[in-house]
């Protein structure tokens, strides 16, 4: 899956999870960007994320998280 396709339907979970069409994800985003991004938010966002590309990260992966492209890497080398 190319990175362009990722970024989109992360754009449409940002925006459907935390109820702000203004979000558009890109690879410098990171919670502190996004008001409401607390723990229950990024585990809600994670699960959501997992679902939707039909992948599943370790702890360990989604602990060294710290902005979306980091997280578009990683889905694009598990699909």
């Amino acid at each position: 899956m190319e990175q362009a396709a990722i970024y989109e339907k992360l754009t449409e979970i940002f925006q459907d999870l935390f109820d702000d069409d203004s979000i558009q994800a890109t690879p410098e985003l990171s919670a502190k960007d996004v008001e409401g991004w607390d723990s229950l938010a990024h585990i809600r966002l994670i699960i959501t994320i997992e679902k939707a590309f039909k992948v599943k990260f370790s702890t360990t992966e989604i602990s060294k998280l710290e902005k979306v492209g980091d997280l578009t890497a990683l889905i694009q080398s598990r699909v």
